[in-house]
This record gives C-alpha cells, structure tokens and sequence, in this order.
C-alpha cells in the first residue's frame, strides 16, 4: 500500500514474536522482502505506476548502498541500530503529515536529475542494508518531494529499486549467517500474498489519506521501537 516492502512492520514483529536481535531481524526482513518487492511493483506497474527509468537509475546506487549497509549491520551496536531506526520513521512520519502529494508521473531524466537519483538509490541501499526495511520509507518522500512523482508513481518505483537493493544485502547478510530461513521464507510468502491487497487498496484512497495512514504507520513504529531500545539500553547499562 505504501511503497516500502513492509519492513517497518516485519522488523517489529520479528523481534516480539520470533525472538531474533535488532541485526537478525533487519537482515531476516529484507530478505521476505524480496518476494513482496516483485509482486507490488508487477502489480502497481501493469497500472501505470511506474517509472522504469527512474527505478533503472535508483536501483544502481541503491544496489551498491545495499552492499556497504549489509557489512556495515554486522559490525554496527545493536543500540545504535535501532534508535538510527527509530529515528528514521520518526523524521518520515514528521514529513509525511506535513507534505501534499499529488497523482503524476516523475520528472524527466536529464543529467542533474540522474546524479540525484543515484545518490537516493545509495542512500535508499544503505537503509535497505542496515535496517532490513528496503529503504521505501527514504525513496518514496524523496520522489515525491524532490523530483516530483505523484504517490503512486513513488511507491511503485520505489518497490521496483527495492529488487536488486535487498537482493544484494541479502545475499551478504546469508554470508554472514544473519539470515534466519524459515522466518525469512514465512513472511516473504505470506507479504507477497498480501502485497496483492496492499497495492490494490492504495488506488482507492486520496493521495492526502495514503500520507496521513503511512504516517501514522511509521508513527506507531518508532514509538513501540524506542520503548523497545530504551528498555534494552537500561537492561544492557544494568549488566
């Protein structure tokens, strides 16, 4: 519905209800992304919601910003990942209840708006890599606000970078043994199951109610996230 992949809310949920780390979730959720990546952005693009050029372009940097996040989440504190998570919904949530979209398409290639979108897809993979989320809560604002993509423009792009991006985190995340299989396999097949509803529903609401519900996604989640990261942070002080 949103254009992010979903991992926002596979994160969360993978560390209450699957018992992994901050790490093991992030590397695990971008993994089930994967699947639900390809089948939101088919479905949005079949519409005509979707900018191949400008996935092309985004999807470059964002492939090599996926690799250098994915080495980074192994060496990073699990303190400082997750409040760098929290943040991050925290500053999109912010933009996202103050910004109008608009129904369009992006804006033409030229060589200014190439080096732009380049520079989105890497820091779009950095995220993907370090916080498991695809970097759809960086690149669907950031179409929208900066080169002028109408919503469901953004977001079906935005899931179309997400391919190569959380293919390349994952394949080094699974060197690594950050990978939980089955979790992986679980939600990416049941997301992509469901990706089909998610994109559908996007289509029927105003582009002003897609922000405010997205916002208040991302709200929700930074919040139950830091109560989360507070409570490991006075656990871990305490030892």
């Amino acid at each position: 519905m949103f254009g992010v992949g979903g991992g926002i809310i596979m994160v969360p949920l993978l560390i209450w209800l699957g018992g992994l780390d901050q790490r093991r979730a992030s590397a695990t959720s971008l993994a089930a992304i994967i699947p639900t990546a390809v089948i939101g952005a088919c479905t949005y693009g079949v519409r005509g919601e979707l900018a191949v050029g400008t996935a092309v372009v985004v999807a470059a940097g964002a492939t090599a910003g996926g690799w250098v996040g994915a080495r980074f989440l192994r060496k990073i504190k699990l303190a400082a990942l997750s409040w760098g998570f929290v943040g991050l919904l925290a500053a999109t949530a912010v933009f996202m209840v103050c910004y109008s979209p608009h129904r369009g398409a992006a804006r033409p290639l030229d060589l200014a708006t190439i080096a732009g979108l380049a520079g989105l897809g890497l820091v779009m993979g950095l995220a993907a890599g370090l916080f498991g989320i695809g970097g759809g809560v960086i690149a669907v604002p950031a179409l929208m606000a900066l080169f002028g993509a109408g919503d469901l423009v953004a977001r079906g792009t935005s899931l179309a970078v997400m391919i190569p991006s959380a293919a390349t985190g994952t394949a080094t995340n699974w060197r690594g043994r950050l990978v939980d299989p089955l979790a992986g396999l679980v939600t990416g097949v049941t997301g992509a199951a469901a990706s089909f509803g998610g994109a559908g529903l996007a289509f029927t609401v105003s582009p002003k109610v897609g922000n405010s519900l997205f916002a208040a996604l991302l709200g929700v989640s930074a919040v139950q996230l830091g109560f989360r990261a507070a409570k490991t942070g006075r656990r871990d002080a305490g030892q």
